[in-house]
């Protein structure tokens, strides 16, 4: 795996810009990573883990971990390109394919979606983007993969948003996708994810927040309450398992800036976990929406991004391969003034001129 290489110079100015934007706009906790094809070249992380308790104790780490939210959607993607090329299902495989007996009990319209379908937010599957959309759900009994299994169920007996083809965001699409690939290699998602994200690729990454099972040595998410920025304790009930495999994974900025290393060298040609052509079919082969990333100009130039968030953290990744640049933003909470100064942020980072 590739090293890190700091360029001090721009690292001083860059810490000091991002410290500026962390204060002024109310962010407890903040890391950024600019990335080249051979080396992470800017890695830093500020703050404190809480906003109401800024002490040495909760002064922030360069290996804290910070949640991915919607992030966790290319992983997802990831983890399906690893069973493509093993061969194991194909982006064309139709759900009901996989999953026969469960046609009878579905909504018809979605008789024909597929494992692409799904990954793109093409198949029409209801959005639950909203605690609103949760807070009418039935009550699913069981252990967590019981209760994803009904979840899955109850979602395709709902009426579609639109037809086959065309785009609707959901985070449900994910659970329907994980579902396919856990029947098609005989293991869990979470087991997927630690063969592969931490076995395979020795990265560092955790199941919900960074603070879960009462782990106050790491990042508490932030949200507006009262208009206070407000932490989130670990006892806060405030869960998104349902939606886990779109949605809910942490991971410290050091190893993510690693996993977008890696597809930032797909798409310069290099094959390494997964095929260079494969990497390019993730981030560009469907236009404004792949596979767990978004694409898009700017200026003139073909970018990839994604930005995740359940409301309480914000991360963001961008992709230059025409630059040959990676970068990565990750906050312990998603105000408005933090989104925008990540993206005040992003546009500086893309702007800093930096060797290899």
């Amino acid at each position: 795996m590739a090293g890190y290489v700091m360029n001090t110079t721009h690292a001083q100015i860059l810490t000091r810009v991002a410290d500026s934007i962390r204060i002024k706009n109310g962010i407890p906790e903040m890391s950024y990573a600019i990335i080249g094809p051979t080396s992470i070249l800017e890695l830093h992380t500020s703050g404190h883990h809480r906003i109401d308790d800024p002490n040495t104790r909760t002064q922030s780490n360069i290996r804290d971990y910070f949640h991915l939210g919607s992030n966790t959607k290319a992983i997802t993607s990831f983890i399906a390109a690893i069973l493509v090329e093993e061969k194991k299902i194909n982006w064309d495989t139709r759900f009901f394919d996989i999953f026969p007996t469960w046609l009878s009990m579905s909504n018809q319209a979605y008789e024909d979606i597929t494992l692409q379908n799904l990954l793109s937010h093409q198949a029409g599957i209801p959005a639950y983007t909203e605690g609103s959309e949760f807070a009418i759900l039935p009550v699913f009994e069981g252990e967590k993969e019981q209760q994803r299994k009904e979840f899955a169920q109850h979602i395709l007996r709902s009426n579609p948003l639109g037809p086959i083809g065309s785009y609707h965001y959901s985070n449900a699409d994910y659970t329907l996708a994980a579902s396919m690939l856990e029947k098609v290699s005989g293991k869990s998602w979470e087991a997927l994810v630690t063969d592969i994200i931490g076995d395979q690729l020795g990265m560092q990454f955790k199941f919900g927040w960074p603070n879960s099972n009462h782990d106050t040595t790491q990042p508490y998410g932030h949200w507006i309450e009262d208009n206070r920025i407000k932490a989130l304790t670990p006892d806060n009930p405030y869960k998104i398992s349902f939606i886990q495999p779109g949605a809910d994974l942490s991971m410290p900025v050091t190893d993510y800036a690693k996993f977008i290393q890696l597809h930032l060298n797909g798409l310069l040609g290099q094959d390494n976990e997964l095929k260079s052509d494969t990497y390019k079919f993730l981030h560009f082969g469907i236009k404004d929406y792949s596979m767990g990333w978004s694409n898009g100009l700017i200026g003139e130039k073909t970018v990839s991004f994604h930005t995740g968030s359940a409301g309480t953290f914000f991360t963001y990744a961008l992709i230059d391969s025409t630059e040959k640049r990676a970068y990565v933003i990750m906050m312990n909470c998603a105000h408005p003034l933090a989104k925008q100064a990540a993206t005040a942020f992003m546009n500086i980072m893309m702007k800093t001129k930096l060797t290899d």
